[in-house]
């Protein structure tokens, strides 16, 4: 099994030694690919002379997390790899998590994304965003089961085969920094793959410098509503009701509330959203009818 590890990278000098020093170590082996979305920092040359094993795609400006990610699969596809592992570059992997994911995504084709349990840098406990996404309490006990299926898991640590990937399509243009993950998951379901975490394999995401402000909280809102207007497992009917329909909502409950600003932001995204109709219309036909050229 040909395992193709793929890193987004943007300002990563932070975490670059723990990232690539943990798939260095690993019991089963990978070879790694970073792709730079534009790192203003010491990034590329650091990795390029500290890590010559190391296979570097230069993106030259910030092309987003999906776009950069299906170049990557794009390269292993052409290269003839089996799987790839999706790795932020704030995640890093126990030396025998790799070999464990791989294990059990082989005993269980069924399962179209498989990803370890995520700790937090620290490795004190369960992060939060895990946390959240699969039900375990934070500092609670694991379950027992090989693989535990959840409805969604976030791309930070997923394993995913490339027979899968020709099956579901890759990460939709539509999307271009978040929700582009959410909008993969909802095609597993549409194709009827599952998604798990294997309760033994253990990984790391970093995420405790991360800022969750106003502005943070509204986008990824925004994109929530995007990923159920894209969703293929709804009718259009459906979709528009979950995607544009929702914001009206909030924004009739937000001048019920005397929030001025809020309802104002909500009729701001359900027209965007609304414009947009064209390119959901592609990316929900193309989801129906992949065409792995263009993505």
């Amino acid at each position: 099994m040909k395992v193709l590890t793929i890193i987004i990278s943007y300002q990563f000098m932070r975490w670059a030694d723990k990232c690539l020093s943990s798939m260095q170590a690993s019991a089963f082996p990978t070879d790694l690919l970073v792709i730079d979305n534009g790192s203003k920092d010491e990034t590329l040359a650091y990795v390029r002379e500290h890590y010559p094993d190391v296979r570097v795609i230069d993106n030259g400006c910030n092309l987003g997390f999906g776009k950069a990610n299906n170049i990557g699969i794009h390269y292993a596809i052409e290269h003839g790899y089996d799987m790839v592992l999706l790795l932020n570059q704030d995640a890093w992997l126990d030396a025998d998590a790799l070999g464990k994911l791989v294990a059990v995504a082989e005993k269980h084709p069924e399962y179209g994304i498989v990803s370890p349990v995520h700790m937090t840098g620290k490795g004190d406990r369960i992060e939060k965003g895990f946390s959240v996404y699969t039900g375990l309490n934070e500092s609670g006990p694991l379950p027992q089961d090989t693989i535990v299926e959840v409805p969604f898991i976030n791309a930070a640590i997923w394993l995913v085969s490339i027979a899968t990937l020709r099956k579901t399509g890759l990460f939709a243009p539509l999307f271009y920094h978040y929700g582009e993950d959410k909008d993969l998951a909802n095609r597993m379901a549409y194709y009827r793959y599952k998604i798990g975490y294997v309760p033994t394999a253990v990984g790391y995401h970093d995420r405790a410098n991360r800022v969750e402000n106003k502005e943070r909280i509204r986008w990824s809102e925004y994109v929530y509503h995007l990923s159920e207007y894209a969703n293929v497992n709804h009718s259009f009917g459906l979709a528009f009701a979950k995607g544009v329909l929702a914001l009206v909502k909030k924004a009739l409950t937000s001048v019920v509330g005397g929030r001025w600003g809020d309802a104002a932001w909500y009729v701001g995204k359900a027209c965007l959203l609304t414009c947009r109709s064209g390119r959901v219309i592609s990316a929900r036909n193309l989801s129906k009818h992949v065409d792995l050229k263009k993505y």
